[in-house]
Parts: C-alpha cells; structure tokens; sequence
C-alpha cells in the first residue's frame, strides 16, 4: 500500500466521512446474458460481491446500481440498497466514470465512493476494510486494488520489419521468479474515491494510495470460459459468509417434496400412486450424515412415503407437514442448536419462512421465483434429479476447505 507522491486534497478529518459501496450491475450484458445474476458456485454472481461488502461493516452504505428489476430484486433479497440507474447510463457504450457520476449526483451523502466490481467474485471482506481504513485515518484521497504479476513483457510488432523489444526486463540476464520482485498492476476489483475526483474524470487523484491482493483473489469475468475458472476458484479461494456456522454444522433438512423427488405423482393403469427417487441424492445425504452431519427429512405427505424414506436413507422423517418452520423450530431447540448450524433445502412458497431462518437455505434450479430469490444456494440441477446430491456436495467442499486450512495453519 503506497502513496504515488501526489499532493492530498483531502486536509479535513475523514473519520466520520461517509463510504459508500456501489456495486455497478446493469442488465444488458453482452458476452453472458444477465450475467451479473447467473449462478456462479451455488449463488447469483453479484451475491459475492454484496456478502463480501455487507460483512465488512466498513461502508456507511452498499448499493447496487442498476436499470434491471430482477437485479434489483436479488440485491435487495441479499441485503443492498437499488440505485434505480437511469437506462442512458446503462449502455453499452456508458463508462463506469459516467455511471458512478451519476450516482454521486442523486446521492450527495456519499463523501467517497467505492465501486466494486460483481464480476471479480473471490472478494474477503478484509480486503474492503483496510482501504476503507486507509480513507479514514490516513488521509487517503484515492485507493485501488492491485495485484503482483510476474509476467515478461515484450513491445508489439506493429508493421513489418520491426524488431521484438523486451520492455521489463534484460534478456541477457533473464531473471528467476524468486529473483524478481514482479510488477504491479491494476486488478479492477474496486476502486476507492473522493466524489470530487468525479468532476476531474478521474477514480485516482489526489493522495493515491494502493492494496495489493494476492493474485489468487484475483478473478476476472468476461466469457464462458471464464465462468468455469472461477467456479473452480471460488470454491477454493471464495468468501462463504459469516451466517452459516460450517465449521460446527449440525443440522441438514430437506423437504422432500419437489426437492428429493421431482415434485410429480405417476399413477398406474390401476390407480396407483408412485414417485420416484435419485439413487445420486440418498447417496449425498448418506456422505453428509458420514461427515458427522444430522440429516432430517420432511414431507407433507403420509406414513408410506415416510417408512420408504426412513428405511432407505436412516434419516429422521417427519411425515404430514404443514408447518414447516414450526417443526424446524422444535428439531433446533430439541437438539440446542444456533440457527447458523442448520441449512434446509426446499422448492416452494411454504419453504420460503425456513430457508430465511436458517444460516443456508438451499432449492433446486426449478424451484418458484420466490424461493430462489429466499435461497442462498440454487443448484443447477432440478428437483429430483440431482439437486440434493450439489447441495451434499457443495456443503462436503465447504467442510474439507475448511479442514485443510485448518491443518495447514
């Protein structure tokens, strides 16, 4: 974290300066249609910018910017305010300098700004504090985040005849990585200003100040293939919040109906009633009760289905639900549990009060609108087929996460 030299502007004291995060999110993406809410890793892209911004306690306010009404309603759903965006602003040719003025402009509380990127997922609340810090007791006018690359630079060959130039380093003595020190370079995760700094075109003046992520933070997002690194480094490097207790996990309900099944009912030429199972998904509770996990079922259904249940997976099964959050209620004060040691997995309208109870509440892909928008694990599979085996998976790569850090501490 270095100043670049220039002369502060910013004289007053900026301990009670208002902070306030901006997350940009506009509805006409080209390369990933509505990327910004598709599901990365279980949850809507711009959900891990927002928990990672909401955690830190270090803003006065956290926003989202955007013209789209679905956007704005996940925003809302994970806990942001919505600056309803002008539609001129959210064009794809609008610059971010544009968007943020406009901001600025329609929210004069706000003294600093930070614009934090959706699209650079692997964000830790820990990284938004420090430059937050920086602001309010260093007389910072301007902080960005930058990463250490290690990268030999040459000049591009732009027209015939000319000769490759190595533009960071000496060929001759090419040196090792552990020799070199790198470059810094500009991450794109946030950028931190004084709003006057808007009326210059500018995020980066005055005081300039930098914090420097360690590149495996660092994850861009622009095509599909993006998408799929940093599915893989989200689970790896990703900030799961502070609501879900993982380490002391206790208890996993699911309500079977739409979720364990496929939420139909096949009838026989004879009348009888039948619904079918995924052998994949008795299988992921079986592996979440072996991690030491108490797996508890619930159905709004009869004995018959609830004897079939119990006996295949040696679950606790609550047959002819109604209440759903009720007997979630009893199950947690029964076993003395907090609320962040339980998830519960379910597809409709009656699970919506215990999924916002729990510290992770999960659905299938095909679940209603109002239960994704509840949920904070979506799969990608539907009900029935291959849903709880993601949500059993997705818990079990959270907990050896959390062991291997553990270990190796």
């Amino acid at each position: 974290m270095e100043p670049n030299g220039n002369q502060t502007r910013n004289s007053a004291d900026t301990s009670n300066v208002h902070i306030a995060c901006v997350i940009p999110a506009r509805g006409g993406s080209k390369g990933i249609r509505l990327k910004n809410i598709k599901i990365l890793a279980g949850q809507p892209l711009i959900s891990w910018a927002l928990r990672a911004a909401l955690d830190s306690k270090a803003f006065d306010s956290v926003w989202v910017s955007t013209e789209h009404p679905q956007i704005a309603r996940i925003s809302e759903e994970w806990g942001a305010k919505v600056h309803d965006r002008d539609p001129q602003y959210a064009q794809d040719k609008t610059l971010a300098l544009d968007t943020m003025r406009e901001f600025s402009q329609k929210h004069p509380e706000a003294d600093y700004i930070m614009m934090l990127q959706c699209t650079s997922p692997c964000v830790h609340p820990w990284m938004l504090r420090e430059p937050c810090r920086m602001i309010r007791e260093e007389g910072y006018d301007s902080v960005f985040g930058v990463t250490r690359l290690h990268l030999f630079r040459w000049k591009e060959l732009k027209k015939k005849g000319d000769k490759p130039v190595s533009e960071n380093f000496d060929p001759i003595y090419r040196p090792r990585r552990q020799d070199w020190d790198g470059e810094i370079c500009e991450n794109g995760q946030f950028y931190l200003f004084h709003k006057k700094l808007l009326d210059e075109g500018v995020t980066q003046g005055g005081k300039i100040g930098y914090y420097e992520m360690d590149p495996k933070y660092s994850v861009d997002i622009d095509t599909d293939l993006d998408w799929q690194l940093a599915e893989q480094r989200i689970v790896k490097y990703g900030y799961f919040g502070k609501t879900t207790n993982y380490q002391n996990l206790k208890l996993a309900v699911f309500n079977i109906d739409g979720v364990i099944t496929d939420n139909q009912i096949h009838v026989t030429a004879k009348g009888e009633e039948f619904r079918s199972f995924n052998c994949s998904d008795l299988e992921g509770l079986k592996l979440l009760k072996e991690a030491g996990v108490d797996v508890r079922l619930i159905t709004g259904y009869d004995r018959n289905i609830v004897d079939f249940i119990s006996e295949r997976t040696g679950c606790v099964v609550e047959g002819n639900v109604q209440d759903k959050l009720g007997i979630l209620t009893k199950w947690v004060n029964d076993l003395g549990l907090d609320w962040s040691q339980v998830t519960y997995m379910g597809n409709d309208a009656s699970d919506v009060g215990a999924m916002r109870k729990v510290g992770l509440g999960g659905t299938p892909v095909d679940a209603f609108d109002e239960v994704r928008y509840a949920a904070r694990y979506i799969g990608s599979k539907p009900g029935g087929r291959g849903a709880v085996r993601q949500f059993c998976d997705h818990i079990l790569q959270i907990l050896n996460k959390l062991g291997s850090d553990s270990a190796s501490c």
